[in-house]
């Protein structure tokens, strides 16, 4: 079996699936894609720590995503989606370049 073959079918098949989670779910996903992330980025690997931390972050970034939402254009109101999406973005996009500086180890 070729790995690099099956790493990159591995790769797509990851991609397309959360792609669809996040068509399905909207923007507001990036949350549970991106504040794992960033967690275990702060903390280590552990997941003992990971997962508790990561549950009160992303409840806590949500709020504070809402509140921006809320008052950014006061007094209409901005999706969560989108404010949660133009933070996502350049968040994955900092990974991508990181793991290419890095060569894609972490």
């Amino acid at each position: 079996m070729s790995v690099q073959r099956f790493r990159l079918q591995l790769f797509v098949l990851t991609s397309l699936l959360i792609g669809t989670v996040v068509a399905i779910s909207g923007a507001i996903g990036f949350v549970g894609l991106m504040i794992p992330h960033l967690v275990r980025f702060l903390v280590g690997a552990d997941h003992r720590r990971v997962l508790p931390i990561a549950a009160l972050l992303g409840a806590v970034y949500l709020v504070v995503v809402d509140m921006i939402g809320r008052t950014i254009i006061a007094p209409s109101e901005l999706p969560v989606g989108i404010v949660t999406a133009a933070v996502g973005g350049p968040f994955f996009l900092w990974m991508l370049w990181q793991r290419r500086l890095t060569g894609g180890v972490r």
